[in-house]
């Protein structure tokens, strides 16, 4: 499969148990790697947090998407539904089986649902995922892991994908910032 392949396939993320005082960061970095890396999608369970939708929304609407954030309530009915709809369930864990090894079976998937987990994940999800997937099996955060994961599912084709929408676009340089203001 190669890089436009790859890209084709479609990606979204479900952040389990937000926690909105603790977790704001991480959440909305994992949102913003999702969206940077080629996912098309973050849900949420745990707290609404709407400043975190609104942070990673403004990105959007100056460095282009297609992105969304979608809270929702029960991320056991999100499973089901999405596997009723033929998506992957990829589970992000340090405990799971190396990435290097399977991430070439999970990219014949159409659609992939990846599962991070914010407090200790139910022993369900480890049942209901297709495959619990480990970047590497030592202590690292969810937001590296995800970026590992779809650098390596989308095989280095996001790096150079261009955003639809986008209103500002970096110019890259070898020792200042230049940004395209459209």
């Amino acid at each position: 499969m190669d890089e436009a392949d790859a890209l084709a396939i479609e990606v979204h993320v479900l952040r389990l148990s937000h926690r909105a005082a603790r977790d704001k960061r991480v959440t909305t970095h994992l949102g913003l790697v999702a969206r940077a890396f080629g996912a098309r999608r973050m849900l949420v369970t745990g707290a609404k947090d709407e400043h975190l939708a609104n942070s990673i929304q403004r990105v959007v609407d100056s460095w282009g998407g297609p992105f969304e954030v979608e809270f929702v309530s029960s991320w056991m009915e999100l499973l089901e539904d999405y596997k009723s709809k033929g998506f992957t369930i990829v589970h992000l864990t340090m405990y799971g089986l190396p990435v290097r090894e399977h991430v070439g079976k999970i990219r014949e998937s159409e659609k992939i649902l990846i599962i991070l987990g914010g407090e200790k994940v139910p022993s369900e999800v480890y049942q209901l995922a297709d495959y619990n997937i480990a970047v590497t099996s030592q202590p690292h955060s969810e937001i590296s892991a995800l970026a590992v994961f779809l650098d390596r599912l989308f095989a280095g084709g996001e790096l150079s994908k261009r955003f639809q929408n986008a209103r500002q676009e970096i110019i890259p340089q070898t020792r200042s910032k230049q940004v395209l203001k459209k």
